[in-house]
């Protein structure tokens, strides 16, 4: 599985961006895609995943009402959108898909590359 994130940017805090990963290859391996991030001098984070069946989402709390996770099936796309962004979210944004897992996070074996999203305040 190939994971395309593309999306960041440089916003204001209270501002919104949609994040978008597209997946290829062996698609119908993927259990569950979802989003990473990983700030300067921090460790990566998990921050959202959805079941590709199903949709079922799992959301980390630091973002919980401010970040929807959705996606397309039929363009294996996931995208997240985040709302009311703070100086805090900064940081580069990682896709991934699981094959086993949605809240296993050590599951997640595939990754895109990243993308910075960047929150002044």
């Amino acid at each position: 599985v190939q994971l395309q994130a593309s999306g960041g940017g440089s916003v204001q805090a209270g501002d919104s961006l949609r994040l978008s990963c597209a997946a290829s290859g062996h698609t119908s391996s993927m259990y569950a895609m979802g989003w990473f991030r990983q700030a300067p001098g921090k460790e990566r984070e998990f921050v959202v995943g959805i079941a590709w069946s199903g949709g079922r989402a799992f959301y980390a709390d630091s973002v919980k009402g401010r970040f929807a996770i959705s996606r397309d099936n039929d363009e294996n796309t996931a995208y997240l959108q985040m709302n009311s962004l703070k100086p805090e979210d900064t940081a580069v944004y990682y896709c991934a898909a699981s094959s086993a897992s949605l809240r296993q996070i050590g599951t997640y074996e595939y990754w895109g590359q990243g993308t910075q999203v960047t929150v002044s305040s």
